[in-house]
């Protein structure tokens, strides 16, 4: 099928859209470039450059409230902290 031709997809549960509009802003791009991204992507269709690093946690970057982050930060704070009498 030629780059130039147009597919049409009805009946969209609002559910879907909405979660498509928020990966949309979150990568700063439309909403058609988001859709044919995630579509090359879950169909293996993406070529990464050489060199580049990706991990399965790359999607969950981001997804954080300030509020969860601030939770997690608090959460880890005893374990960054150095006992002295174990670095003597």
């Amino acid at each position: 099928m030629p780059a130039s031709q147009q597919l049409t997809i009805r009946t969209i549960d609002p559910r879907l859209r909405s979660a498509l509009e928020r990966e949309a802003a979150r990568r700063g791009k439309s909403l058609n470039k988001t859709v044919l991204a995630l579509l090359a992507e879950g169909l293996g269709l993406v070529d990464f450059p050489a060199g580049e690093e990706h991990d399965d946690l790359d999607e969950l970057a981001g997804t954080w409230s300030k509020s969860e982050a601030a939770r997690f930060d608090e959460a880890l704070r005893a374990q960054r902290q150095v006992d002295a009498k174990l670095w003597r």
